[in-house]
C-alpha cells in the first residue's frame, strides 16, 4: 500500500524534529516522492549520513512501503546560499 506524502513527512519531522519537509509526489501516484529536507543537525554530515538518518527517520519504509524517495537534504546556510 503506497504511502501518503503526509505520512512521510509526519516520519522525518519525528526522527528530525528541526527540520523543514517539503514532500512532492513526483508522478501523483503515491508511490514516486522527492523530499527536500533541511535541518541544522546536518550540519558537519556528509551527503550519505544526512540520507541515513532520513532513511532511519522512516523507520524501514523505504523499499516497502515507500517505493522511491529522491532526496535533497541540507543546512540551513546551504539553503540560504
Amino acid at each position: 500500500m503506497p504511502m501518503s506524502a503526509t505520512e512521510i513527512e509526519a516520519l522525518i519531522r519525528s526522527g528530525l524534529p528541526d527540520a523543514k519537509v517539503v514532500i512532492e509526489d513526483l508522478r501523483g501516484d503515491g508511490d514516486h516522492y522527492s523530499a527536500l529536507v533541511v535541518s541544522p543537525s546536518f550540519t558537519g554530515l556528509s551527503r550519505v549520513r544526512r540520507h541515513q538518518a532520513v532513511y532511519d527517520a522512516l523507520g524501514g519504509k523505504m523499499g516497502g512501503d515507500l517505493h522511491a524517495l529522491a532526496l535533497k537534504t541540507l543546512t540551513p546556510e546551504e539553503e540560504g546560499a
